[in-house]
Formats: C-alpha cells, structure tokens, sequence
C-alpha cells in the first residue's frame, strides 16, 4: 500500500462498510476514546477535517474549538447522509493529501476507526499494514527514540543511553498507536514492559494526551 490517501482510504473503507448496517442506537453509542462523543461526532469530525482542509481552513490538526464546530455542523445529518458526504469528498481529499504527503490525515482516520470500533466492541485490524506503519513514523517522531523496529507482533522505542543503560519498553504496534495520540493513560504506559523505571521519559511519548484515566481495549 503506497500513500498517504491509500491508507486514509483503507480506514475510510472499513469504517464505511461497519457502520453501513448500523442501527440508530449504535450510532448514538458514547465513544469512550473521544469523551463527550458518539459515534455520530466521530464520523462529524471526519467529513468535517475534509471540508475544512479543502476549504484552506486547517494548517495543521484542528483544535477544540474546531472540532466542535465539525460535530456541530453535521449533528442532524443522518447516518447515511454522513457517510455518503464522506464518500463524495474523499477521493479528492485523499490525492491531495498523498500528493503533500500529510500523514496527520492518515493517523487520524486509523486513530478514530479504533475509536469507534472499542465503541461498538468490534475490535479488528489491528495488525493491519496501516497500524504497523503509523507505529513505526510515530516513534521515529520521538526525540527520545534512538532505535525503532516495528513488525506485525512487536514495536520497541528504545531512548539514548545519557548516565545508564539505553531505555527499552516493548509493546505492540497497536499500543504505540493508542498511546502515542492520547487513547492511554500515563499509568498505563508506566505498566508496558519497560527495561528500568521510564520515569519522566513517558511524558515525551505522547502527541495529544495522555489520557486522565485508563482506556482498556
């Protein structure tokens, strides 16, 4: 799978045909990884991120006073309205983004069709070529990281040796996903499998977040 728009695409594509057949109390279910919304927002945000970032509106990842606005604005669309709002501008969006090689966009749909999934308890793909590749940039991202290896089962972060031995933690590539945008708290990042106590280090490893209190999945 080559592109930015590819692996967008791909999120967009599972998450299209799992919520296709939904009923409306599962489109109204609370997503425990985005607090304060359903699944309903989620899709929001998603076709939101594309109308803004089509418009010139967004030069960067939005914040919370744009997000808002997002769900705001398709609140009373129906499901299947939303979802074919996001079928009709994707395309675009998804060449635009392979072409300047926005990979916030890509980590975002992956990001938030786990999201919705841990909502609707429909776990899947997680081993998913996408899932290891946003593993491995996300690490290569960190300041900390020295040393990255990311495969179908495992994904290390290894930090440069300063007065001690070099700093290890071994998880999985859906874990650094997770924690790395905000989906786990920092006790549970403290309790995955650390060479020596991380102390402060976890603090360097999160993009948004962490989160306040735990998120089991």
């Amino acid at each position: 799978m080559d592109g930015v728009g590819a692996h967008y695409r791909a999120s967009r594509e599972r998450l299209t045909d799992l919520l296709a057949d939904l009923d409306a109390g599962d489109w109204s279910q609370p997503v425990p990884a985005c607090p304060g919304w359903r699944v309903h927002d989620v899709v929001a945000h998603l076709v939101g991120v594309i109308e803004d970032g089509m418009a010139g509106k967004l030069d960067g990842p939005p914040d919370d006073s744009v997000t808002a606005e997002e769900v705001l604005r398709h609140r009373d669309d129906a499901p299947a309205e939303l979802l074919a709002r996001w079928q009709e501008l994707a395309p675009l969006f998804e060449a635009v983004v392979t072409e300047r090689e926005v990979w916030p966009a890509a980590f975002d749909a992956l990001s938030h069709e786990h999201d919705i999934r841990g909502a609707l308890g429909r776990p899947g793909s997680r081993s998913d070529v996408s899932v290891q590749l946003a593993a491995q940039l996300l690490i290569e991202g960190l300041d900390v990281a020295a040393v990255v290896h990311a495969d179908l089962e495992h994904a290390s972060v290894s930090s440069p040796p300063v007065d001690g031995p070099q700093l290890t933690v071994r998880t999985t590539a859906f874990e650094v996903l997770r924690l790395r945008l905000g989906r786990r708290s920092r006790d549970q990042v403290l309790a995955l499998e650390w060479s020596s106590p991380p102390g402060d280090v976890v603090d360097e490893l999160f993009v948004f977040g962490p989160r306040r209190g735990p998120l089991v999945e």
